[in-house]
């Protein structure tokens, strides 16, 4: 197994320990929302702090539930991948055109025919197919 496999499974491990492991051993069960948002988290912090704290901001858009504001969290995060992934395929497709740009130009200096040829029964290497 090569190597790059390898930290590449071991890595593969760990995401799956890392989503795995909390639901396992039951972190957060003694909570009555186990897997609540930071937002939630930090609400109930500053509130036990200081009861009468008033937020400096409002939300702009307040979903009706938490089940549209889980799906517009989704959507977010999907829009996002779909942003990186579309930036880092354009920039290997660009590395890639500029390695084909290159070595194209050093076969050209170097005299060799960079056309594609076709292959003709009992032609001679060098020579021109018939009819072209």
């Amino acid at each position: 197994m090569k190597r790059g496999t390898k930290i590449n499974a071991l890595l593969l491990l760990v995401v799956v320990a890392l989503a795995v492991l909390p639901l396992v051993l039951g972190l957060g069960d003694h909570k009555e929302e186990p897997f609540a948002g930071a937002d939630a988290e930090a609400e109930t912090a500053i509130t036990e702090i200081e009861p009468d704290y008033e937020p400096w901001f409002s939300p702009l858009y307040e979903p009706p539930s938490g089940e549209v504001e889980s799906a517009l969290f989704a959507l977010q995060a999907a829009l996002g991948a779909g942003v990186l992934a579309y930036y880092f395929g354009l920039r290997r497709g660009r590395r890639q055109g500029e390695r084909r740009a290159v070595t194209g130009a050093a076969l050209a200096d170097a005299g060799a025919d960079t056309a594609p040829t076709r292959a003709v029964a009992g032609a001679v290497p060098g020579d021109a197919p018939e009819g072209d």
